[in-house]
C-alpha cells in the first residue's frame, strides 16, 4: 500500500506510546487519522495536539476488551470517513512479571482481553468492509519481539497469539483473492509507558498486588526510557505498509534470541533464555 495521501487510518492504544507515534507518522504522511483509546483525557490532549498542526483527526473513546466498543468505534469511522484503509491493532497492557501460576484469574482476563480478543474485536469490526471496499489496505498488528521468544509468562502468551492471528489472517486473505494485507509489528525496549499499564486496569480486574522479586516500575522506566522512540516505529510501520512486509523487527539487536528458540524448537530442545542484548 504505497499512496497513504489522504487515506484513513484507525489507531487503538493511540493516546500515547507506540499508538501516538504511529498516528504522528501517518498525519504527516497525509493521512485522516481515527485515534481511540480507552484514557479520555490523554487521547483528547493528543488529537488536540495534532488538529492543531492541521491534522485531519476523530478521537473516539474506545475499550478494546469490550466488542461492542469496537463496533461503536467502526460505526464512527465509516460514518466520519465513509472508508478504513489501515487498521492498527494496538492497544495492549502489560500485566506483571508474577510467574504465571501466580497471576491470577483477574490477570489473565485483562491482559487477554485487551491484547488478544482486542485484535479479535478489531479484525471483526473492520475487517469485512475493508475487504468489501476492494480497495488497497491493510491492517498493522502490535505484538511484541516478546511474541517471537522465549519466556515473558502473562505478556508473551498474549503477543504469541497476536503472532498466530496475524499469520493465519494473512493466508485467509491471501487464499481468498482479497486486497487488505496484514504486518504484525514485533518491536523491543520503545520509549512507552507500558509498564504503567495499572492505570487503566478495569475495577471488574481487581489487582492481587505485585510479586516480590518482580521487574519494578521504577526499573522498567529506566529501561524503557532508553528505548527506541514511538515515532521511530510510526515510520517503520509506514515502510512496511508500503513493502507488503508482514514481519515488522523493529530491533535487530534481538534477532538472536529469535533465532536462539528457532534452534531450540527444531532440534527439540527445552527452553533457555540468553542474557537481554548488551549486558
Amino acid at each position: 500500500m504505497r499512496d497513504l495521501e489522504n487515506k484513513v487510518a484507525v489507531i487503538t492504544g493511540a493516546a500515547s506510546g507506540i499508538g501516538r507515534g504511529m498516528a504522528e507518522a501517518f498525519v504527516d504522511a497525509g493521512m485522516r487519522v481515527v485515534l481511540s483509546d480507552v484514557e479520555e483525557a490523554a487521547l483528547l490532549s493528543t488529537t488536540a495536539g495534532l488538529r492543531d498542526r492541521g491534522a485531519d483527526v476523530h478521537a473516539v473513546v474506545t475499550d478494546v476488551s469490550k466488542a461492542a466498543d469496537v463496533t461503536s468505534l467502526a460505526a464512527s469511522t465509516l460514518g466520519k470517513y465513509g472508508a478504513v484503509h489501515v487498521l492498527c491493532n494496538n492497544a495492549g497492557v502489560y500485566a506483571g512479571s508474577k510467574p504465571s501460576w501466580e497471576s491470577t484469574p483477574d490477570d489473565w482476563a485483562w491482559i487477554l482481553g485487551v491484547n488478544l480478543m482486542g485484535v479479535v474485536h478489531g479484525i471483526q469490526a473492520f475487517l469485512p468492509a475493508m475487504i468489501e471496499q476492494d480497495e488497497d489496505a491493510h491492517i498493522v498488528n502490535t505484538a511484541s519481539v516478546a511474541g517471537l521468544m522465549t519466556g515473558g509468562s502473562l505478556y508473551g502468551a498474549t503477543k504469541s497469539a497476536v503472532v498466530a492471528l496475524s499469520e493465519t489472517i494473512h493466508l485467509e486473505l491471501v487464499g481468498g483473492g482479497h486486497k487488505p494485507r496484514v504486518s504484525v509489528l514485533c518491536p523491543g525496549l520503545v520509549d512507552t509507558n507500558i509498564f504503567h499499564s495499572q492505570r487503566n486496569r478495569p475495577a471488574r480486574f481487581p489487582d492481587a498486588g505485585p510479586f516480590p522479586g518482580g521487574w519494578s516500575t521504577e526499573a522498567a522506566r529506566k529501561a524503557f526510557k532508553l528505548g527506541t522512540s514511538p515515532r521511530t516505529i510510526g515510520e517503520r510501520v509506514i515502510e512496511a505498509m508500503r513493502e507488503e512486509r508482514f514481519y515488522v523487527l523493529t530491533h535487530p539487536e534481538w534477532a538472536e534470541h529469535i533465532r536462539h528458540r528457532t534452534t531450540q524448537i527444531l532440534s527439540g530442545d527445552a527452553p533457555t533464555l540468553l542474557p537481554p542484548p548488551g549486558t
